[in-house]
Protein backbone atom coordinates (compact mmCIF):
# COMPACT_ATOMS: atom_id res chain seq x y z
CA UNK A 1 0.00 0.00 0.00
CA UNK A 2 1.16 3.47 -0.81
CA UNK A 3 2.28 6.06 1.89
CA UNK A 4 -0.99 8.77 0.93
CA UNK A 5 -1.61 11.88 2.20
CA UNK A 6 -3.57 12.56 5.08
CA UNK A 7 -4.57 15.94 4.35
CA UNK A 8 -7.68 14.94 1.94
CA UNK A 9 -10.39 17.32 1.65
CA UNK A 10 -13.78 16.48 3.42
CA UNK A 11 -15.77 13.60 1.65
CA UNK A 12 -19.26 14.66 0.19
CA UNK A 13 -22.59 15.16 1.93
CA UNK A 14 -23.77 11.97 2.89
CA UNK A 15 -26.75 10.92 0.49
CA UNK A 16 -30.19 9.85 3.03
CA UNK A 17 -30.45 6.97 1.17
CA UNK A 18 -27.55 4.16 0.62
CA UNK A 19 -25.21 1.52 1.77
CA UNK A 20 -22.46 1.85 3.97
CA UNK A 21 -19.38 -0.55 4.92
CA UNK A 22 -17.95 0.11 8.29
CA UNK A 23 -14.24 -1.51 8.68
CA UNK A 24 -12.74 -2.48 11.44
CA UNK A 25 -8.95 -2.14 10.30
CA UNK A 26 -6.56 -4.41 10.68
CA UNK A 27 -2.74 -5.61 9.39
CA UNK A 28 -3.86 -9.75 9.06
CA UNK A 29 -7.39 -9.38 9.08
CA UNK A 30 -10.23 -6.45 8.80
CA UNK A 31 -13.65 -6.52 10.13
CA UNK A 32 -16.71 -5.31 7.50
CA UNK A 33 -19.96 -4.38 8.00
CA UNK A 34 -22.30 -3.28 6.17
CA UNK A 35 -25.13 -0.25 7.20
CA UNK A 36 -27.91 0.92 5.43
CA UNK A 37 -28.09 5.12 5.87
CA UNK A 38 -32.56 4.70 5.22
CA UNK A 39 -33.53 2.30 8.14
CA UNK A 40 -30.38 3.26 10.19
CA UNK A 41 -28.90 -0.47 11.05
CA UNK A 42 -25.89 -2.42 10.78
CA UNK A 43 -25.04 -5.50 10.25
CA UNK A 44 -21.71 -7.74 10.46
CA UNK A 45 -20.95 -9.16 7.19
CA UNK A 46 -17.62 -10.87 7.51
CA UNK A 47 -13.72 -11.19 8.59
CA UNK A 48 -11.77 -10.17 5.22
CA UNK A 49 -8.12 -12.36 5.47
CA UNK A 50 -5.69 -10.27 3.91
CA UNK A 51 -3.71 -11.80 1.26
CA UNK A 52 -1.91 -8.75 -1.22
CA UNK A 53 -2.65 -5.38 -2.48
CA UNK A 54 -3.91 -6.46 -5.70
CA UNK A 55 -6.02 -9.25 -3.86
CA UNK A 56 -7.33 -6.98 -1.55
CA UNK A 57 -8.05 -3.88 -3.86
CA UNK A 58 -10.31 -6.62 -6.09
CA UNK A 59 -11.91 -7.94 -2.66
CA UNK A 60 -12.82 -4.49 -1.96
CA UNK A 61 -13.22 -3.02 -5.32
CA UNK A 62 -16.55 -5.91 -5.80
CA UNK A 63 -17.65 -5.28 -2.24
CA UNK A 64 -18.09 -1.66 -3.11
CA UNK A 65 -20.26 -2.29 -6.22
CA UNK A 66 -22.20 -5.51 -5.10
CA UNK A 67 -23.14 -3.81 -2.03
CA UNK A 68 -23.37 -0.77 -4.06
CA UNK A 69 -21.64 1.62 -0.99
CA UNK A 70 -21.75 5.02 -1.07
CA UNK A 71 -19.35 5.67 1.90
CA UNK A 72 -16.29 3.78 3.97
CA UNK A 73 -16.77 4.53 7.70
CA UNK A 74 -13.25 3.54 8.84
CA UNK A 75 -12.54 2.96 12.51
CA UNK A 76 -9.57 5.17 14.03
CA UNK A 77 -8.28 3.49 16.84
CA UNK A 78 -7.32 6.04 19.45
CA UNK A 79 -6.21 6.56 22.89
CA UNK A 80 -8.47 7.13 25.52
CA UNK A 81 -6.90 10.73 25.74
CA UNK A 82 -7.83 10.86 21.89
CA UNK A 83 -4.39 10.96 20.82
CA UNK A 84 -3.52 9.50 17.61
CA UNK A 85 -1.41 6.00 17.79
CA UNK A 86 0.88 4.14 15.00
CA UNK A 87 -2.41 1.72 14.45
CA UNK A 88 -4.19 5.01 13.51
CA UNK A 89 -2.07 6.48 11.05
CA UNK A 90 -2.11 2.88 9.35
CA UNK A 91 -5.70 3.22 9.38
CA UNK A 92 -5.61 6.64 7.81
CA UNK A 93 -2.96 5.19 5.33
CA UNK A 94 -5.60 2.11 4.56
CA UNK A 95 -8.31 4.19 4.05
CA UNK A 96 -6.93 6.52 1.63
CA UNK A 97 -5.80 3.46 -0.31
CA UNK A 98 -9.85 2.21 -0.13
CA UNK A 99 -10.86 5.40 -1.69
CA UNK A 100 -8.10 5.55 -4.38
CA UNK A 101 -9.14 1.72 -5.24
CA UNK A 102 -12.55 1.72 -5.03
CA UNK A 103 -13.55 5.09 -6.01
CA UNK A 104 -15.94 5.21 -2.92
CA UNK A 105 -15.52 8.53 -0.25
CA UNK A 106 -14.51 7.26 3.14
CA UNK A 107 -14.66 9.45 6.49
CA UNK A 108 -13.04 8.21 10.03
CA UNK A 109 -15.18 7.19 13.34
CA UNK A 110 -13.87 6.63 16.89
CA UNK A 111 -13.61 2.88 17.12
CA UNK A 112 -12.51 3.49 20.70
CA UNK A 113 -13.84 0.04 23.06
CA UNK A 114 -15.27 -2.07 19.85
CA UNK A 115 -13.17 -4.63 20.45
CA UNK A 116 -14.06 -5.38 23.88
CA UNK A 117 -17.59 -4.46 23.61
CA UNK A 118 -17.52 -7.51 20.83
CA UNK A 119 -15.75 -9.90 23.03
CA UNK A 120 -18.18 -9.23 26.05
CA UNK A 121 -21.34 -9.91 23.77
CA UNK A 122 -19.27 -13.26 21.85
CA UNK A 123 -18.31 -14.14 25.03
CA UNK A 124 -22.24 -13.88 26.44
CA UNK A 125 -23.06 -16.11 23.75
CA UNK A 126 -20.81 -18.99 25.23
CA UNK A 127 -18.98 -19.35 22.14
CA UNK A 128 -15.52 -20.59 22.50
CA UNK A 129 -11.96 -18.71 22.05
CA UNK A 130 -11.68 -20.18 18.06
CA UNK A 131 -15.90 -19.33 17.44
CA UNK A 132 -15.00 -15.93 19.54
CA UNK A 133 -12.16 -15.10 16.82
CA UNK A 134 -13.47 -15.64 14.00
CA UNK A 135 -16.54 -12.98 14.56
CA UNK A 136 -14.84 -10.34 16.78
CA UNK A 137 -13.43 -8.14 13.54
CA UNK A 138 -16.81 -8.10 11.92
CA UNK A 139 -18.60 -7.65 15.32
CA UNK A 140 -16.26 -4.92 16.15
CA UNK A 141 -16.92 -3.12 12.78
CA UNK A 142 -20.77 -3.58 13.09
CA UNK A 143 -20.55 -2.01 16.66
CA UNK A 144 -18.37 1.24 15.16
CA UNK A 145 -20.72 1.68 12.56
CA UNK A 146 -24.07 1.20 14.28
CA UNK A 147 -22.51 4.02 16.95
CA UNK A 148 -21.86 5.95 13.24
CA UNK A 149 -25.60 5.56 12.02
CA UNK A 150 -27.16 6.49 16.18
CA UNK A 151 -25.05 9.49 15.98
CA UNK A 152 -26.69 11.11 12.98
CA UNK A 153 -24.06 9.84 10.18
CA UNK A 154 -23.35 13.66 9.71
CA UNK A 155 -19.61 13.22 9.17
CA UNK A 156 -16.60 14.27 9.83
CA UNK A 157 -18.07 17.68 11.10
CA UNK A 158 -20.09 15.31 13.38
CA UNK A 159 -18.49 15.32 17.77
CA UNK A 160 -18.54 11.30 17.17
CA UNK A 161 -16.56 11.53 13.86
CA UNK A 162 -12.79 12.01 13.50
CA UNK A 163 -11.05 14.10 11.05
Amino acid sequence: MNEASSDNPAPPALPQRGRIAGIDYGTVRIGVAIGDLEVRMASPLENYNRRSEALDAKYFKQLAQEERLVRWVVGLPVHLDGGESQKSQEARRFANWLTDETGVPHEFFDERYTSAQAEEVLLAAGLTSKRRKARLDALAAQIMLTAYLESGAKGQDDPGGID
